[in-house]
C-alpha cells in the first residue's frame, strides 16, 4: 500500500531508496494517511468553490436576465459615471464582505467594521499603555543597575584603599614589634656586660623599672594625706594663752 501510494507520489521519477524495516514503513504510511486526508479536505473545498461559482453565475444570470429584460438595462447602455459607481457598489460589497448590495446589508457591514475598528484601537491604546509602563520600569530598572555598578565599584575602591592600610599598619606594627625585641635584648646584653664589669643590680634597666613602679605605688598612696594635710592648712591659727 505505501509502495503504491509513493509511486503515484512520485509518478515517472524513481523512488529514492529508504531502509526498509517496520519502523519506516510506519511512519511513512502515517504520513500516506494524513496525505489523503488533505486531498479529500481539498477536493471538498474544490466542489464547494464549484458549487459556490455555478450558484453564483445562476444568480448573476439571472439579474442579468432581469435587468435586461425589465429595466432595458445593460453594460453597454450604462453611462461611463454609472458604470464608475456600479464598480464602487460592487468593490464596496466585496470589501465589507456583504451578502447583498442593499442598504441594510452595507450598513450593518459599516458599523460592524466601526465596532472592530473601536476595539482595535482600544487594543492598541492599551497596548501603548503597557509599552510606556514596561519602558518606564525597564528605564529605571536600567538606572538603578548602573547606580549598583558604581556603588559595587567604589565599594571595591575603598575595600582596596583600607586594604592597604591595614597592610600598611600591619607592617609598621610588625616593624615596631621587631624594633621592640630587638632593643630589649640590647638592654639586656647592655645589662649583663655592665653587671660582669660590677654594675650594681639596682641599677638594671628591670630594676629601675621595678622602683618607677613602686615610686608611682607610693605616690598614689600618699596623695589623699597630701589633700588632708592641705586641708589643715587653710584652717586659721589659734593663739594658745600662757
Amino acid at each position: 500500500q505505501v509502495t503504491l501510494w509513493l509511486k503515484k507520489i512520485y509518478g515517472d521519477m524513481p523512488i529514492p531508496e529508504y531502509e526498509v524495516n517496520e519502523r519506516t514503513v510506519d511512519i511513512l504510511h502515517e504520513v500516506m494517511e494524513c496525505n489523503e486526508e488533505r486531498d479529500k479536505d481539498i477536493m471538498l473545498v474544490i466542489e464547494d468553490m464549484k458549487d459556490q461559482t455555478t450558484k453564483y453565475e445562476a444568480e448573476t444570470k439571472y439579474w442579468q436576465d432581469i435587468l435586461g429584460e425589465g429595466l432595458g438595462l445593460s453594460v453597454g447602455s450604462l453611462s461611463q459615471e454609472a458604470m464608475t459607481d456600479l464598480i464602487d457598489l460592487v468593490e464596496s460589497a466585496m470589501e465589507l464582505e456583504v451578502e447583498d448590495t442593499s442598504l441594510t446589508s452595507f450598513y450593518s457591514a459599516i458599523n460592524y467594521m466601526s465596532s472592530e475598528l473601536y476595539k482595535t484601537k482600544s487594543k492598541n491604546e492599551e497596548m501603548e499603555l503597557k509599552l510606556k509602563t514596561l519602558t518606564k520600569k525597564l528605564t529605571s530598572a536600567l538606572t538603578l543597575e548602573k547606580k549598583l555598578e558604581e556603588d559595587v565599584k567604589k565599594l571595591k575602591e575603598s575595600q582596596e584603599a583600607q586594604k592597604a592600610k591595614a597592610e600598611s599598619r600591619s607592617k609598621n606594627l610588625k616593624f615596631l614589634e621587631d624594633k621592640s625585641k630587638d632593643l630589649k635584648i640590647r638592654i639586656a646584653d647592655a645589662e649583663s656586660e655592665l653587671v660582669a664589669m660590677g654594675l650594681d643590680q639596682s641599677l638594671t634597666h628591670e630594676a629601675l623599672m621595678k622602683s618607677s613602679e613602686e615610686l608611682a605605688a607610693l605616690l598614689k598612696e600618699i596623695e589623699p594625706l597630701k589633700k588632708e594635710l592641705a586641708s589643715y592648712h587653710d584652717l586659721p591659727l589659734v593663739t594658745i594663752p600662757l
